[in-house]
């Protein structure tokens, strides 16, 4: 699981209060199970999302910071575009914003369990995304400062 905030602009809780209105959240891939209070995207109709969109289409349909925070629970392993799906969650959250993915480990027996995942991370892969970047970062302008990471692995 990564938790991370779009570095672009820092938020100052002494220079405004949004955290007394309602934040604005994303559950992207929502499924069945949305995030009480969240707006719900997903591409299966059957989800009843509240938002019907192709993960894989971009741009996807938002302005640009409309969301305080983001939620992609299992989701990231099956986009076809890893770093196009982050530069979206990247456009869309605002300056300051959170970002939560949550994804199988590529250890994990789990990550190869359904053919629909098209990627098997880790918990370093989406700090091509941060300030370093492991010297990569030429193919993506989006930063995120990593929160934390937290990895569960099942009985080995």
């Amino acid at each position: 699981m990564d938790r991370l905030r779009r570095a672009a602009g820092r938020y100052d809780p002494a220079a405004g209060a949004p955290a007394l209105k309602r934040m604005r959240v994303l559950d992207v891939g929502c499924g069945i199970k949305k995030k009480p209070g969240a707006i719900g995207l997903d591409r299966n109709p059957a989800s009843r999302p509240d938002v019907l969109a192709d993960l894989d289409r971009f741009p996807y349909p938002f302005r640009d910071s409309s969301f305080d925070a983001l939620q992609a629970i299992h989701v990231i392993e099956h986009v076809s575009d890893v770093i196009r799906a982050m530069e979206e969650f990247h456009r869309i959250v605002r300056p300051g914003g959170e970002v939560l993915i949550v994804t199988p480990h590529y250890t994990d027996f789990s990550s190869f369990c359904d053919p629909t995942h098209r990627w098997h991370l880790n918990s370093f892969s989406l700090r091509y995304f941060g300030e370093d970047s492991g010297g990569y970062g030429y193919y993506s302008e989006a930063r995120v400062d990593e929160l934390s990471v937290r990895i569960k692995l099942l009985s080995l």
